[in-house]
């Protein structure tokens, strides 16, 4: 079964979800899953995109109650500088 952390950056808005996120996959080893919670709407879109620049696999995204919760896997090169 694969590592799974979790970064809930609940109540922090832009730039704080994407830079929390960008920075535990760099810190994860590859395989990992990350799981990250985050009730700020621009996450909706800047977690996938930041995802697409490093080339990790978005797995699902769900929201409940107002908070959106993002599963990735991290099997990427972390050398881009996203």
């Amino acid at each position: 079964m694969a590592d799974v952390r979790v970064v809930d950056v609940v109540g922090f808005h832009c730039p704080v979800p994407v830079h929390e996120t960008r920075k535990a996959l760099r810190e994860m080893k590859n395989g990992s899953i990350l799981e990250v919670i985050s009730d700020d709407k621009e996450s909706l879109r800047d977690i996938p995109a930041l995802c697409d620049r490093m080339d990790v696999h978005l797995i699902k995204v769900e929201e409940e109650a107002g908070e959106y919760t993002f599963r990735i896997l991290n099997e990427a090169n972390k050398e881009v500088t996203a």
